[in-house]
């Protein structure tokens, strides 16, 4: 099945750069705000900015990023924030699954699935919730895809969305949005959960401004 999905991505993308080569350099950006706008306090943590090094940018490409932790003090765990976000695709420059970088960082995924939430004005997301594991320390993770208004949990989908969305529309912009907070060993998964998605429910309403739909 993933030998499938692989040759199907392959061909989709395929026909997205050849319908994309013969418009020529007419593809339609949209402005959007830099994310370093994002706001600085989501559901009642202060956000602290974290550097992303050289390496990281030339293995990210082109494109516009935000990486934060979010925190109240060390009153409760702090929840991390990454974004990146891409105003074209169609040059090779893709978002990055997080499947595929978490791993080569030590962590492994003990468990995956795809949800439905709603963000705080009853709009309804599906996104990716994980939980990972590197020795002792375990997160919780939630990241989606989002584009042109939708949120989408699974990169074959986004793969998808990108080929339909550049030939009906001659755009390939979009993002990676990725909360992560630590699973603290006495509250357990639930309190991790409970948190990660009160920050996403806050945030996501938020996002139009920086990932135009």
């Amino acid at each position: 099945m993933n030998r499938l999905r692989f040759w199907a991505v392959v061909v989709l993308l395929g026909v997205a750069a050849l319908v994309l080569f013969r418009r020529g350099n007419s593809e339609s950006i949209v402005p959007s705000e830099p994310l370093s706008g994002v706001p600085k306090t989501i559901a009642g943590l202060t956000e602290s900015d974290v550097p992303i090094d050289q390496e990281q940018l030339d293995i990210l490409g082109k494109g516009d990023f935000l990486s934060r932790v979010y925190a109240n003090g060390g009153r409760n765990e702090p929840v991390g924030l990454f974004i990146a976000y891409f105003a074209s695709q169609r040059t090779g420059t893709t978002v990055h699954s997080p499947k595929n970088c978490l791993p080569g960082a030590g962590w492994s995924f003990e468990s995956s699935q795809v949800v439905t939430m709603k963000d705080l004005n009853g709009t309804p997301h599906q996104v990716g919730e994980y939980i990972i594991a590197n020795g002792d320390n375990r997160q919780f993770v939630i990241y989606w895809y989002q584009a042109h208004g939708r949120s989408i949990a699974t990169e074959y989908l986004a793969k998808v969305y990108l080929v339909s969305d550049a030939i009906r529309m001659n755009r390939t912009d979009g993002a990676l949005v990725r909360v992560i907070t630590p699973i603290d060993a006495a509250t357990g998964v639930a309190a991790a959960r409970e948190r990660a998605e009160g920050f996403v429910a806050e945030l996501m309403p938020q996002l139009r401004r920086f990932i135009p739909n």
